[in-house]
């Protein structure tokens, strides 16, 4: 039930993000009394949908596509279709234009994929053609903390010796424009250096999954994906409560076990004077990464790329080549705004045409840029997309900014625009958010850390919130 708290509860959960429903749920499926605390008037975190631009269009606030969602290992095995969940799928899962009219595409057929990637087919197949059986299991291991006992060490280490090299060490294997930029923006995804050591693993990742799975989204915006975990929540005795804010453990009720799907600033304030020192020392030390500079446009008729193949996809990746890309995210991580910042486009009515009003689509498009940047990148942004569809602006009929500011002001976890969650970087991926045998627990009893500060990190996958509940429950015996 939506509204104030009505009953005792067992546990606790602050925030209703993917991952503060995910703990939630966890929590409630094993018979706890479940209040999940909400700051902001509706629920979802990075799981939301409003109409930004022109009346009756939505547009995803944060998250759009989710090739991580319809994958994760936790929701995929809840009923969230019995819950008002859809899956949309769009005929292109990905496309990477070029300069010259060309795209490097990603189908959910991986032979299809090679098919198009010409002299790269046979590399292509060779990099991401193992790790697609048994894909469930290694998704298992790899979506959780990065040091622990593997379940299935074979599939592991196979995914690891592709996941643990440098995105500029992997992409050698690949020979085409075509091939490598496609790599590259998926690469992108993890806002690092793509030199740093493991910097290949997202783009790895999320590679695999639009071959096993695709890259959708959520029918009627990523709200649906929150709306649907709410329901199933409730009908397992849950309540969520919002217009909740919770600055300190004063604002918390009773309750056995807290969760946390903040961030460790937030944890640092919330339980001020009570961590364990080294505790506190690893979340003062904790770093963001870059941040983003999002648009949501209202496009008549759609975005006129040059490359037949991004007019049918669902997402479309724009920087151009490797090179380009590799360079503007170098950029950012050093705090330097690019003159051409790697960029993300999503056309979610070219899956679900419902989302589209007479003949005008929501269009979803937000760059890189350096932490905490406080500079206009509108046009950086636009530029590059105009760069690669031609008549692009001219079919704007409304927009709206959301600066790094912008997304900080609205949900605390995205501190300086960090929508991350914090770097992405070895180090930080090892001790995220510190090292240990248990990096969601806070080191205060009942306490816990469940947000994408946690491991495996950014995407709507709820991970961090399972394993955190699944720690939670069993400090409870």
């Amino acid at each position: 039930m939506l509204g104030g708290v009505t009953s005792t509860a067992d546990a606790v959960v602050v925030g209703s993000g993917p991952n503060g429903l995910a703990a939630a749920v966890t929590l409630a499926q094993a018979g706890l009394r479940v209040t999940v605390l909400e700051g902001a008037p509706t629920v979802g975190g990075g799981t939301r949908t409003a109409e930004l631009t022109l009346p009756g269009l939505a547009h995803d606030i944060c998250s759009a596509v989710h090739p991580l969602g319809v994958a994760s290992p936790f929701l995929s095995r809840l009923p969230l279709a019995e819950h008002g969940l859809e899956w949309c799928f769009p005929e292109v899962d990905l496309a990477h234009p070029l300069d010259d009219g060309s795209a490097g595409v990603l189908l959910r057929d991986l032979e299809a994929t090679c098919a198009g990637l010409g002299d790269d087919a046979a590399a292509w197949r060779g990099l991401f053609g193992p790790l697609l059986p048994g894909l469930d299991a290694l998704l298992d291991d790899v979506l959780g903390p990065l040091v622990h006992v593997p379940r299935h060490p074979l599939r592991l280490a196979r995914f690891g010796l592709r996941a643990g090299l440098p995105a500029s060490v992997l992409v050698r294997r690949l020979r085409t424009p075509q091939a490598r930029a496609l790599f590259a923006g998926s690469a992108a995804h993890a806002y690092g250096s793509l030199s740093a050591p493991a910097s290949a693993a997202v783009g790895v990742m999320l590679t695999v999954a639009g071959h096993a799975y695709g890259w959708p989204v959520a029918r009627g915006g990523s709200a649906s994906i929150a709306a649907a975990m709410v329901s199933l929540l409730e009908s397992l005795g849950g309540e969520v409560t919002t217009d909740h804010p919770v600055r300190s453990a004063a604002d918390l009720p009773p309750a056995r076990l807290v969760l946390l799907d903040t961030g460790p600033e937030a944890a640092l304030t919330l339980l001020d004077g009570r961590l364990p020192a080294r505790t506190e020392r690893a979340y003062r030390r904790f770093r963001r990464g870059p941040a983003a500079f999002k648009l949501d446009l209202a496009v008549r008729d759609g975005v006129p790329w040059t490359a037949p193949a991004a007019r049918r996809a669902g997402t479309v990746h724009v920087g151009g080549t490797w090179e380009e890309i590799a360079a503007a995210e170098a950029a950012v991580v050093a705090g330097r705004m690019p003159e051409r910042p790697f960029v993300l486009v999503a056309q979610q009515s070219l899956a679900d045409p419902g989302r589209a009003r007479d003949g005008v689509h929501p269009v979803w498009v937000y760059g890189h840029v350096p932490f905490g940047h406080e500079g206009d990148a509108t046009d950086a942004v636009l530029d590059q997309v105009e760069r690669f569809a031609p008549g692009f602006r001219s079919r704007i009929v409304a927009s709206a900014v959301r600066t790094p500011a912008d997304f900080a002001a609205e949900n605390p976890n995205y501190v300086g625009g960090d929508i991350a969650g914090g770097a992405s970087d070895l180090m930080q991926l090892i001790a995220r958010p510190r090292f240990g045998p248990d990096p969601y627990a806070t080191g205060v009893p009942g306490f816990y850390l469940c947000s994408s500060s946690t491991p495996p990190g950014a995407g709507v996958h709820g991970m961090c919130g399972h394993r955190a509940a699944l720690s939670a429950l069993a400090s409870l015996g």
